[in-house]
């Protein structure tokens, strides 16, 4: 079998109060958006994307410490939810780095294993691509989902686990 960490697999009685949710009402906007357990232990984040006062943004991060990640090559989301796109976004110093490094995914509504190259990650801050090298680090400090399509949007995002493999 092949060598995985797990940065978090999510059970039915498990506190998921340490995951802060980040919405666009930081700059005014009026997004919403919650994240909670299910039933069967899956962390559900969902809610509503507004465009009005420019927003159209809804997030929720996980600070953590993750050493010796380059012994590892993919991220792996065991997700289904409401079909759109989203981001899983990974930072390497936590919150004094300003811009996350970000992978852009698919979501069905039955479950499936998403597998991310870390190696694919790329920096951007506020939306923008930044001119920086892709993600290359040995420490993940923080990870976190995002939805921002520029559509105003109902979404619901179901979690199962997520892992790091080679």
């Amino acid at each position: 079998m092949a060598q995985q960490h797990i940065i978090y697999d999510f059970e039915p009685k498990e506190n998921i109060t340490d995951w802060q949710i980040v919405n666009d009402g930081v700059m005014g906007g009026l997004s919403q958006s919650s994240m909670r357990l299910s039933d069967a232990g899956n962390a559900i984040f969902s809610g509503q994307i507004s465009l009005k006062n420019n927003g159209g943004f809804a997030s929720v991060r996980h600070e953590t410490i993750i050493r010796d990640v380059q012994d590892f090559t993919y991220v792996n989301l065991r997700v289904k939810g409401t079909p759109s796109i989203y981001q899983f976004r990974i930072k390497k110093s936590g919150e004094e780095e300003a811009h996350s490094y970000v992978h852009e995914f698919k979501v069905t509504s039955e479950w499936n294993t998403v597998q991310l190259k870390l190696s694919s990650f790329s920096p951007r801050y506020r939306g923008r691509n930044l001119n920086l090298p892709d993600f290359n680090a040995d420490v993940i400090r923080e990870v976190a989902f995002l939805i921002g399509n520029k559509k105003e949007e109902e979404f619901h995002l179901e979690v199962d686990k997520i892992y790091l493999t080679k």
